[in-house]
């Protein structure tokens, strides 16, 4: 069996509040939690996906490399590049 993980990241603004009467929970609304939803769906088993927003503030960073793999259309939002992070 392999690694039955993926993880996607995505860097963008949010919105955060706490909703609940009796018991409180915490969470987070906006575009960028909806599209690192819709990325979540097309993660690769045992890989770090991450954003282009996320890969233009990593990108220099030597500590990882990076790899394109494809192109996938998300609901309602324009195609975009599924980019493989590996930390070095």
């Amino acid at each position: 069996m392999g690694n039955a993980y993926w993880y996607t990241i995505h860097s963008g603004p949010v919105v955060a509040g706490i909703v609940g009467k009796h018991k409180f929970a915490y969470d987070l609304w906006g575009d960028t939690v909806n599209i690192v939803s819709r990325r979540e769906s097309c993660g690769l088993d045992g890989k770090v996906n991450i954003s282009g927003e996320t890969y233009s503030i990593l990108k220099d960073d030597p500590k990882f490399t990076f790899k394109v793999v494809e192109k996938y259309k998300l609901k309602v939002k324009a195609r975009l590049k599924c980019t493989l992070l590996t930390v070095a």
